[in-house]
């Protein structure tokens, strides 16, 4: 329940909106002053009344019910404690009756979302670099669609450009068919960095050459490149399929070549379009931006035009309600600018457009990618953590079964976790031995909260204890706090969406695993003082246990059930 919601709906103050209200309430630092609080300040400009008056007469007005049991007033604030029981009774029932589909809702249904992310470069491994935008877009991906949005997710692959000129000299000249296709992306990676280094003046031109040909449609020159993508392709997805990571779409920048066109005329007859430099550019200084170079003095496209053609094509082909760019900070200057020309342009949906940015993330030695010359391949750093893992899992449970599926999902985890547990615009410092953590603010924690949970839930199975029929108990205080964290749970995950961050989620499973861990060691479970008892607190576990493994799905990580 949005107790939030539920209290604003029943506080009517004349000239404050429901929603108002709502944003105004919150939990109070101690527990012993209630479990939500509305402070009246902001509300005495307008009533003309004091604020402390303000939170008596709202507490005489207030309708006390079997949802909330007391409100008082503490000077300009009004205190409310929701009925215990209650709580108790509606959350567990609906984590019982939603199941893995708790958290879930409607609230997107009839609307669509496209998201743009991952987009990786044809012929270039994946590195760190790539970690953010992949897991971010990945985790938003599933928060819409549990939401009941339609999502579209769209890979916009680097496909185009004087790159894959240069790449087809290379394996004309250095090139062995069978070495590549065994070597795959790291051995197309090889030929274009010796190019880069050795190439002549002559071979340069070929490589012009060989992208014209590309761009006109020569049969040899783009049976190598497709030859390169579908390279390409097949290593990224085994990453993918180890981050769980699916998309809709791959239409890159090669894509939109052939429908840059409409969009370059529609710019000319609205008169957006001028000449400066040779270069055809939107003048965007009256914004306090610079030009928006739509085509080069030699007339040449740019990926800023592409973006402008792929941004019409989606709105045309999926009519979005939101198209999110889940790109790093570094590019936000591009998308002020983009986004700009399409309002300029007239189009409404302009404002429907969304970068979200992120963070940089690099190891603790300050690798990060491939333009500090410290090349950090992705596969690598998710292999290594995986390897810790199955050390780590080893030392602590050595007759663990399933060891490398375990492994795997720790290790994993611990890479997206790591991704994902901050506020999405701060830089990361990935540390492996923090990652795998079991007593940090980890996946790993959270992890093994769920199987410590599991173990319980199997030996009362086990034993032929039957609770899920059992009677809702008012719960003392380490189990309410654990039933409000429960509760709040298609709250955070309705924030998550409407605020682009799944560190809201991520930061809710180890509150709650942290709350789970504090009821399981202050009260007994299965030597509860009686049967009744022993059967409520099996059923919270439960509940615990269901939260944390959606929690968990929607970020992307795996829950495995012994560890």
């Amino acid at each position: 329940m949005d107790y939030k919601a539920y209290l604003a709906a029943r506080l009517p103050v004349e000239g404050i909106s429901r929603e108002e209200i709502a944003e105004s309430i919150a939990v109070p630092p101690d527990p012993a002053m209630g479990d939500y609080a509305l402070p009246c300040f902001k509300f005495a400009k307008l009533l003309h009344r004091a604020p402390a008056l303000i939170a008596e007469e709202l507490r005489a007005q207030y309708p006390l019910d079997e949802v909330i049991e007391s409100a008082e007033t503490a000077g300009a604030y009004l205190n409310f404690r929701i009925n215990r029981r209650g709580l108790a009774a509606e959350t567990l029932s609906r984590i019982q009756r939603e199941g893995a589909h708790y958290g879930d809702s409607d609230m997107g249904r009839g609307k669509t979302v496209c998201i743009d992310y991952s987009s990786v470069n044809i012929a270039k491994p994946f590195h760190i670099g790539h970690l953010s935008t992949t897991v971010l877009g990945g985790s938003l991906y599933r928060i819409f669609k549990a939401l009941g949005y339609r999502v579209v997710g769209i890979n916009h692959l680097g496909d185009y450009g004087t790159q894959f000129g240069k790449l087809i000299s290379a394996y004309k000249h250095w090139g062995n068919r069978e070495e590549v296709e065994r070597g795959g992306i790291h051995a197309i990676n090889a030929l274009y960095v010796r190019f880069t280094k050795e190439a002549t003046e002559e071979m340069e031109q070929e490589a012009r050459e060989y992208f014209r040909l590309i761009e006109s449609g020569d049969e040899e020159a783009n049976a190598l490149f497709e030859w390169f993508k579908s390279l390409t392709l097949a290593y990224v997805n085994t990453i993918y399929d180890r981050l769980h990571i699916t998309f809709d779409s791959y239409a890159g920048e090669r894509f939109y070549i052939d429908k840059m066109q409409p969009v370059i005329d529609a710019l000319k007859e609205k008169g957006l379009l001028i000449e400066s430099r040779g270069a055809q550019v939107v003048d965007l200084e009256a914004y306090g931006m610079p030009p928006f170079i739509v085509l080069r003095s030699d007339g040449a496209s740019l990926y800023a035009t592409r973006d402008l053609a792929a941004a019409f094509y989606r709105k045309n082909t999926y009519d979005f309600d939101k198209c999110l760019y889940v790109v790093a900070y570094q590019q936000n200057l591009h998308f002020k600018q983009l986004f700009k020309v399409i309002e300029l342009m007239g189009e409404p949906w302009a404002k429907d457009l969304v970068h979200v940015a992120y963070g940089m993330v690099s190891l603790e030695d300050g690798a990060m990618s491939t333009r500090q010359g410290k090349v950090v391949w992705l596969e690598d750093v998710i292999s290594r953590c995986v390897e810790k893992a199955r050390d780590v899992l080893a030392e602590k449970n050595p007759d663990l079964e399933n060891k490398d599926d375990v492994a795997e999902k720790v290790g994993v985890g611990a890479v997206v976790f790591g991704a994902l547990y901050n506020n999405k615009i701060k830089d990361i410092v990935f540390s492996y031995e923090k990652a795998l953590n079991f007593d940090g603010e980890t996946s790993v924690y959270v992890q093994y909260t769920c199987a410590r949970a599991f173990s319980v839930l199997t030996k009362a199975k086990e034993g032929g204890i039957c609770y899920a029929d059992a009677e809702i108990l008012a719960p003392n205080a380490q189990e309410f706090e654990l039933l409000k964290a429960l509760a709040s749970f298609p709250e955070v995950v309705a924030a998550a969406a409407e605020n682009y961050e799944p560190s809201l989620i991520a930061r809710f499973a180890v509150d709650t695993a942290q709350k789970f861990n504090k009821f399981y060691i202050d009260c007994k479970i299965m030597q509860a003082e009686t049967e009744e008892l022993r059967a409520f607190r099996l059923r919270l576990a439960e509940a615990t246990l269901t939260a944390l493994k959606n929690a968990l799905t929607l970020l992307g990580i795996g829950v495995p059930e012994k560890m």
